[in-house]
C-alpha cells in the first residue's frame, strides 16, 4: 500500500514540474528576443557614433587643409625673405665695388695732387655709399619684421591646433557617454554599457591622424587620392533644383503653322531631338508640314523610329494646334531624370533620358509606355501611378517632393506624408531606429504618395523590401507600430477593409506586368479604342477628380483606388498581370 501511494505522489508532481518548466522556458525566449531588439538598437547606435566619428575626421582634415595654406603663405614669404637676401647680396656687391673704386682714388690723390673736381667725384661717391647703406639697413629690417611674424604664426597655428584637437577628443567623449548610455526600457541604470571595438579603432584612428599632423610640417596629407567622381561632402546634389523646359512660344510670337524650317529645327533642338534636325531642314518647308503629319509620316520623312520620341513630337504639336499650354509642358526630360531619384526608381534614368521622357509624356504615360522603359514589376509601376498622381494634385509643380526632414515639433500628418521623397522615407526609418535597414529602399519605388495612395501597400509590404526576417518579430511588430502612426487612422482604416474585402490579393514585389496579348478577335475593339486612348493612360485623372482639384477638395488624394493596374475594372488591363517571378 506504501508503494502504490509513492508512485501515485510521483505521477501527481511531474505534470505540475513539466508546466513550470515551460513557463520559464517562455520567459527565457521572450527575453532573448528582447535582447536581440537591445543589440540590435545598440548597433544602430554605434553606427550613428561612427558617422559622427567620421564626421568629426572631416572637420579635422578641413583643418588641417586650412593649416597647410598658412603654411604654404609662410613659404611665399619665405621665398620672398630670400629674395630680399639676394638683393641685399647684390648691394653689398656695390658697396664693395665702390670701395675698391674709393681705395683706388684715393691712391691717385695721395701719388698726384687732385684737383677739385676729383674731391667734388670722391664726395659723390660718399653720397652714394651713404645710400646703399641706408638701402641695406631697410633690408635688414624688413628680414627681421618677417622673420617675426613668420615666428607668432607658426605659433599661432599649433596652439589653435591643439586646442581643436582637445575639443574635438571632449566632443567624442560626451557623445560616446551619451549615445551609449543604458536603455530606459527594461535596463538597469547603474550598469552601463561597454564601449564597442568600433569605437576603440576610431578612437585609435584620431589619434593616429594627429600624429601624422604633428609629424608633417609640409602638407602632405592633402587628399589627392580622392577621384573626379568620388562622393565629397558639402558637394552639389543632383536634385539640387529642377530644370524647367524652354517651350515653344518663347522663341516666337508667330504661330507655329508658320514657322521657318530654322525655327523648327531650333526647337527641335531645344527640346532633345536634335538628331533629327538634318532631315527636318530638308522636309519641313514649315511648321505646319509637322502639324499635318501622321506618325507614319514622322517616321518615313525625318526617321523618328523611337516611339516615345514620336509621342514626344505629337503631345508639343498637339498643344500648338489647340493652342493650350499645360503646367506639365514646362518640365523637360532632365527634372524626369531628377524625378525618378526622388520616387527611388533611379535605376530607370538611364531609359527614360534615351526616350527624351518630359513631364508632357510622364502626365500622358502609358503601360506600354513603360513597358517600352523596361519597367516591368507591378510595384515599380504602382510607384510611378502614385508619384503622377501626387504631380496631378500638385499641378506639376517641380519641387512638390519633399527630399529632407524640415523643422518638425508636432506630428506629421498623411497629407505630408503623401509628398515625401524615397530619401525622406529612408530619413524617417532612420528616426525610428531603423537606420540599418534603410538603405534596402534604394531602387525600390518606395515613396510617401505609394506608402498613403496604395491601399495594399502595408507594413508587411515595407518589411519585404527592407529584408527583415519573419522571424524577427519584435523588429516587424516595432515597423507596424510606426507605420500606422505615420499613416494615420484614417488611411489606417481604409487600407484594413481593403484587406477584409472580398478577393483581396497581396501585394506582391516581386510580380511583372507583362504586355496584352491581341488575337484576331480583339482588333475590331482595338480599332474603337484608338480614337480615345484616355483609358490606357498609367494615372488618369478623371473628370470627378480634376473638378475637385480645381475647387480645392478637402482630401486630394482620395479616389485612388481603382487605379491599380491589377484591379482596374477593364478585364484587358487585368490580363497584363502576370504572376510572380
Amino acid at each position: 500500500m506504501d508503494r502504490g501511494s509513492d508512485r501515485g505522489s510521483v505521477n501527481l508532481r511531474s505534470p505540475v514540474n513539466n508546466e513550470s518548466y515551460q513557463e520559464r522556458l517562455v520567459r527565457l525566449e521572450g527575453d532573448k528576443e528582447f535582447l536581440v531588439l537591445q543589440v540590435s538598437v545598440l548597433t544602430d547606435q554605434v553606427e550613428a557614433q561612427g558617422e559622427k566619428i567620421r564626421d568629426l575626421e572631416s572637420s579635422l582634415e578641413e583643418h588641417h587643409h586650412k593649416l597647410n595654406s598658412t603654411e604654404e603663405m609662410l613659404q611665399q614669404e619665405l621665398l620672398s625673405r630670400n629674395s630680399l637676401e639676394t638683393q641685399k647680396l647684390d648691394l653689398m656687391d656695390e658697396v664693395s665695388y665702390l670701395k675698391l673704386k674709393l681705395v683706388g682714388m684715393d691712391e691717385k690723390q695721395n701719388h698726384n695732387d687732385s684737383s677739385k673736381d676729383q674731391q667734388n667725384k670722391a664726395e659723390g661717391l660718399l653720397q652714394e655709399l651713404r645710400l646703399l647703406k641706408s638701402k641695406v639697413d631697410v633690408l635688414e629690417g624688413e628680414k627681421l619684421q618677417y622673420e617675426r611674424k613668420l615666428k607668432a604664426t607658426k605659433v599661432k597655428n599649433k596652439i589653435k591646433l591643439k586646442k581643436m584637437f582637445i575639443h574635438m577628443s571632449e566632443r567624442l567623449d560626451e557623445s560616446t557617454q551619451s549615445d551609449l548610455s543604458p536603455l530606459s526600457s527594461g535596463v538597469d541604470s547603474g550598469k552601463q554599457s561597454p564601449v564597442s571595438p568600433e569605437n576603440k579603432k576610431n578612437h585609435l584612428g584620431i589619434k593616429k591622424l594627429w600624429g601624422k599632423i604633428r609629424r608633417t610640417q609640409s602638407g602632405t596629407l592633402q587628399r589627392e587620392d580622392l577621384e573626379p567622381g568620388e562622393f565629397k561632402r558639402g558637394g552639389l546634389r543632383a536634385t539640387a533644383s529642377p530644370r524647367l523646359a524652354r517651350t515653344g512660344e518663347t522663341l516666337t510670337s508667330t504661330p507655329f503653322s508658320k514657322w521657318t524650317p530654322e525655327q523648327v529645327c531650333c526647337w527641335l533642338e531645344e527640346s532633345g531631338l536634335d538628331q533629327y534636325v538634318i532631315l527636318a531642314q530638308h522636309w519641313a518647308n514649315s511648321g505646319q508640314t509637322l502639324l499635318s503629319a501622321s506618325p507614319q509620316d514622322l517616321e518615313k520623312e525625318m526617321g523618328i523610329k523611337n516611339p516615345l520620341h514620336r509621342k514626344k513630337l505629337q503631345l508639343a504639336l498637339k498643344s500648338f494646334s489647340t493652342k493650350t499650354t499645360e503646367k506639365s509642358s514646362e518640365l523637360d526630360h532632365i527634372w524626369v531624370t531628377r524625378w525618378l531619384d526622388d520616387i527611388g526608381l533611379p535605376q530607370y534614368k538611364g531609359q527614360f533620358h534615351e526616350g527624351r521622357v518630359d513631364g508632357r509624356m510622364i502626365q500622358y504615360l502609358t503601360v506600354n509606355d513603360l513597358l517600352f522603359l523596361k519597367v516591368t514589376s507591378q510595384l515599380h509601376h504602382l510607384s510611378v501611378k502614385c508619384a503622377i498622381h501626387v504631380l496631378h494634385v500638385n499641378k506639376f509643380n517641380p519641387n512638390c517632393l519633399k527630399r529632407r526632414p524640415g523643422d518638425e515639433v508636432r506630428r506629421t500628418s498623411p497629407s505630408e506624408v503623401v509628398q515625401w521623397s524615397n530619401h525622406r522615407v529612408m530619413e524617417w526609418l532612420r528616426s525610428v531606429d531603423l537606420a540599418e535597414y534603410a538603405p534596402n529602399l534604394r531602387g525600390s519605388g518606395v515613396h510617401g504618395g505609394l506608402i498613403i495612395l496604395e491601399p495594399r501597400f502595408n507594413s508587411d509590404t515595407l518589411a519585404m523590401l527592407l529584408n527583415i526576417p519573419p522571424q524577427k518579430t519584435l523588429l516587424r511588430r516595432h515597423l507596424a507600430t510606426n507605420f500606422n502612426m505615420l499613416v494615420g487612422s484614417q488611411a489606417q482604416q481604409e487600407k484594413r477593409e481593403f484587406m477584409e474585402s472580398l478577393g483581396y490579393a497581396p501585394l506582391s514585389t516581386t510580380a511583372k506586368v507583362r504586355p496584352k496579348k491581341l488575337g484576331f478577335s480583339n482588333f475590331g475593339h482595338l480599332r474603337k479604342k484608338r480614337c480615345d486612348e484616355s483609358t490606357d493612360y498609367i494615372c488618369p485623372l478623371e473628370a470627378a477628380q480634376v473638378q475637385a482639384v480645381l475647387n480645392g477638395a478637402h482630401r486630394p488624394y482620395s479616389g485612388f483606388r481603382g487605379l491599380s493596374p491589377i484591379l482596374d475594372r477593364d478585364p484587358d488591363r487585368r490580363q497584363q498581370v502576370g504572376p510572380n517571378s
